[in-house]
């Protein structure tokens, strides 16, 4: 049997958790030597302190000021149900000329699924974006310039929310690292929450897209209320009745 305390078996559930993207009961049960229940109690704790996600039969880690998932990683997570979202988000572009779109690899995705048969202008902090869209002949790209952040490859700090804060954008695409009803949008970096706080200011209108394990995740700093959302684009993997709670405090909720 395993001699880990608690808080030893605790952490190294946390760390296996951020290296595989998800963990799963019955394996950590055997890896740890310890009974399924005693897993199940972890993770219940881990939960509590905001570190995991449960899932039937398992958990994922949730991002926070120490931790944070890659975009490499994010390319191969939910990649079915983000392009299901990102190509609902594109349909809501209606008659904007001027368009944000976040980092982030769902953002990456609509940036892909954007009409290419009208001018629009882009404006963007993330440079898979501005690759993405730099060739199309419509789309005039805007790439806001600041230090590059290694993992999500997005420029940050006062140089981009500066740059941002000169535009007045008809609407903004959106992700976030957790959304709640209680404290809205939120991402692990204050870096990046001042560049998406900037782009929600600037828009007229602002979307959010996320898959459905973003609901209900907080992370450490808030950048936008539920309230300043027009729409919330996600997947039918986010519960009706749930869908239903979020659209109450004001934007309209796609799932797809």
């Amino acid at each position: 049997m395993s001699t880990r305390t608690a808080e030893e078996r605790q952490r190294e559930i946390v760390r296996t958790a951020r290296a595989s993207g998800a963990v799963d009961v019955t394996a950590l049960a055997a890896e740890l030597g310890v009974a399924k229940e005693t897993i199940r109690r972890d993770l219940r704790a881990l939960e509590d302190h905001g570190l995991v996600r449960r899932t039937h039969g398992g958990a994922y880690p949730v991002e926070s000021a120490g931790f944070e998932t890659t975009l490499a990683f994010r390319a191969t997570s939910h990649v079915p149900e983000k392009r299901r979202i990102a190509a609902a988000a594109a349909g809501l572009l209606g008659d904007a000329e001027t368009v944000f779109v976040d980092e982030g690899f769902t953002p990456q995705l609509i940036a892909e699924a954007l009409p290419a048969d009208r001018p629009l202008t882009v404006v963007t902090a993330s440079l898979p974006v501005a690759g993405t869209l730099a060739e199309s002949g419509n789309i005039s790209v805007l790439l806001l310039g600041g230090r590059v952040r290694p993992g999500t490859l997005a420029t940050v700090d006062h140089w981009t929310t500066k740059m941002l804060s000169g535009f007045v954008l008809d609407l903004a695409y959106i992700g976030a690292n957790g959304i709640s009803r209680e404290h809205g949008l939120t991402t692990p970096d204050p870096a990046v929450s001042e560049v998406k706080a900037q782009a929600v200011r600037a828009a007229r209108r602002t979307v959010f897209v996320g898959v459905h394990t973003k609901f209900g995740a907080v992370s450490f700093c808030r950048f936008a209320e539920v309230g300043a959302l027009e729409a919330i684009v996600t997947s039918t993997l986010l519960p009706a009745a749930e869908a239903h709670r979020y659209s109450l405090l004001g934007p309209q909720v796609v799932r797809v």
